[in-house]
């Protein structure tokens, strides 16, 4: 263009070359481009897979919480806790130089370890390390800066109680998954359902955008237990110091509520703690008051005499001669020459003698049936897992010593969770309830499997076993009156029986004028002069049955015996 008198004269040979020049230049860019292109689709065709791979759309899960483990007042046995969990990209961690002595000191592991797991892993953008870290090491971690070291939120189970709820409460997995106890019996409540939502990640595995949610996450339910925390702790303490007063191998207390089956407090001895996985081994972590079996002894003894009211051919007034007799090749005889007692004496002297002699006299189906109505034999339904069903063999296998030693407890075996039942049934007055470890609010249906006559008249029997004249005196509680009895037996070993190893029960109801709790106190293998059931089992009921009475405010049946004294040394 050139300028002429204020006006401007168009050149047109100007811009033709111009015009030329701009089209040149994109013909080349053009060029450029699609060769480029040409290169990369055809020549260099791993490098955009791999630019491909490296920007990819995932599904990540969206983990659901796990609800939350309460005792019957609300207060929390088993919680689930955010932690932090530490991985790797193997390939970036790999490269970082110092990386791998630098995390291993960190997190406290071992070198060679995490180097053999770390190049072993190469192929992989994943690779756990360290699960559920604390948080000082969490931040000990971040502040090394090492690339290709990642975190991700989790959450760790974690049991306020410790080990005064461990058997019962059992543990999880890792990744909370019920592994033992209520935690797996409820675990389908429990865990909820994980959700899922699309993410896109880069090659290292690191979330760069959140897409969307996929699938939202169900959240896992609450469990309101039936446990009492406050009789829990009670009877535990006082398990406790029986095992270590009588240097027993074990030892495990029941409290049902008789109205519901609830499961108020059911502890063992040795106990474990669940927060602590060094501890989870068999032995130390089964619930022996479900798992275990036992040759139940005199405590037994009830459910026999229940048999013989039931038939007819017995009343509570009925006397019976308990001097020594023969069966087959076997004298069976007592501590004492007792002479003739009353069915009250059978259960307070706990003659084995009488027992037999009324055993004998029975059709063996009566009594077969009698005890297996009451639980024996079978399992409780609690549904807690593991549960045991004792041993009650065919009443057509008896031969008369079966039937004999049958009635003061040999040659049958139960769980603690079904002695526990059994006098429950007795102090529900014959109405056989479910177990349950969920709160129920209120009293529950259950089978007859006694007349109520029957039951009234074995309560008011074995109160007399609890009376100064009775094997179970020791059981007594201030204020109120108990209905139970003693049981102590040889434990069986490879041959026959031990002399020098025993088995020390307390099973009994309370108040027995409207019985409101049964408590089932055994002790395992006691060492020292006492090893009966009323020394060693019986102190315990007492206690622990004595502060479950307090705590729950249920009013005393027995003032008349009550002094100021036995209210202040009355326990917690």
């Amino acid at each position: 263009m050139r300028r002429r008198d204020g006006e401007v004269e168009f050149d047109a040979q100007q811009f033709r070359g111009r015009a030329r020049f701009l089209a040149a230049l994109l013909a080349v860019t053009a060029l450029a481009l699609i060769g480029r292109a040409v290169q990369l689709q055809v020549f260099d065709r791993e490098f955009m897979v791999r630019q491909a791979d490296m920007r990819h759309a995932r599904t990540a899960r969206i983990v659901a919480h796990r609800g939350t483990i309460q005792d019957r007042f609300g207060e929390p046995l088993a919680v689930s806790s955010p932690v932090d969990t530490v991985w790797v990209n193997p390939p970036e961690f790999a490269e970082a130089g110092e990386g791998i002595p630098r995390l291993a000191r960190a997190l406290g592991t071992n070198r060679q370890w995490l180097e053999q797991r770390v190049t072993s892993n190469l192929d992989r953008e994943f690779l756990y390390v360290e699960r559920h870290i604390e948080p000082a090491q969490k931040e000990a971690v971040r502040k090394l800066g090492i690339p290709g070291v990642y975190f991700q939120r989790e959450y760790k189970r974690f049991y306020p109680n410790a080990e005064v709820t461990g058997h019962l409460l059992g543990f999880t997995s890792l990744d909370e998954a019920g592994q033992e106890g209520l935690e797996l019996a409820f675990d389908r409540t429990l865990k909820g359902t994980d959700g899922g939502k699309r993410v896109i990640q880069d090659g290292r595995g690191r979330v760069i955008q959140n897409v969307e949610v996929v699938r939202a996450p169900v959240q896992g339910q609450d469990l309101v237990t039936s446990i009492d925390l406050r009789i829990q702790y009670l009877a535990y303490r006082e398990l406790k110091a029986a095992i270590r007063k009588h240097r027993a191998r074990a030892g495990t207390v029941i409290v049902l509520d008789i109205a519901t089956g609830e499961v108020l407090a059911m502890v063992n001895q040795p106990s474990f703690n669940p927060n602590d996985r060094g501890q989870y081994e068999v032995a130390r972590y089964r619930n022996r008051a479900v798992t275990d079996i036992f040759e139940p002894g005199s405590s037994i003894k009830p459910f026999v005499v229940a048999a013989a009211l039931a038939s007819g051919r017995y009343r509570a007034g009925s006397t019976i001669d308990a001097t020594p007799f023969r069966v087959g090749s076997m004298t069976i005889r007592d501590k004492h020459d007792l002479g003739t007692i009353d069915m009250g004496g059978v259960l307070a002297r706990s003659s084995n003698v009488a027992m037999a002699k009324i055993a004998l006299s029975l059709d063996r189906s009566q009594m077969h049936d009698t005890l297996r109505a009451l639980g024996f034999g079978e399992v409780t339904a609690s549904g807690f897992p593991g549960e045991s069903a004792g041993l009650l063999t065919g009443a057509s296998n008896w031969r008369p010593i079966n039937v004999a030693t049958m009635s003061y407890g040999y040659g049958l075996s139960v769980t603690p969770l079904q002695l526990a039942q059994a006098y429950a049934t007795i102090g529900g007055l014959g109405i056989h309830r479910p177990v349950t470890f969920r709160r129920v609010d209120a009293a529950t249906d259950g089978e007859r499997v006694l007349p109520a006559k029957v039951a009234r008249d074995l309560i008011g029997l074995l109160e007399e076993a609890v009376t100064p004249a009775g094997t179970g005196s020791k059981a007594a509680v201030a204020g109120y009156r108990v209905a139970g009895k003693t049981g102590t037996a040889w434990k069986a070993v490879p041959g026959g029986y031990s002399t020098d190893r025993y088995l020390s029960v307390f099973a009994g109801i309370v108040p027995a004028t409207a019985p409101r709790l049964a408590v089932v106190v055994m002790v395992d293998e006691p060492q020292g002069a006492l090893y009966y059931g009323g020394d060693v089992a019986a102190p315990v009921f007492s206690a622990v049955t004595s502060g479950a009475l307090r705590l729950m405010s249920v009013a005393p049946d027995d003032l008349a015996r009550v002094t100021p004294v036995d209210f202040a040394d009355a326990g917690p």
